[in-house]
């Protein structure tokens, strides 16, 4: 894509490029709400407690893990996007 020197060919994986970006920065804020939350009660007695912890183990069990099928397709350079003409979209 970028190496290329084509604004097109870097637009043309921008979707997933973007979607892997966002859920690395709300992943790293999941980390900071889980050791906050920890650091404030950390044996957990509180519901509140274990439902940010339960929430951060959530996203990165059931969410980070895409973020792998995002920068695969940006790392082939996939062109479906780009060869589609203008006027289907």
């Amino acid at each position: 894509g970028w190496s290329t020197g084509n604004p097109t060919d870097a637009h043309a994986n921008a979707v997933p490029y973007l979607q892997a970006f966002g859920h690395t920065v709300l992943a790293w804020i999941w980390l900071d709400v889980a050791i906050a939350a920890l650091r404030d009660d950390p044996t957990q007695a509180q519901e509140s407690t274990q439902g940010r912890v339960g929430a951060a183990q959530f996203f990165f069990r059931y969410e980070l893990p895409k973020i792998g099928a995002w920068l695969g397709v940006v790392q082939s350079r996939d062109q479906t996007c780009a060869a589609l003409p203008e006027g289907a979209f």
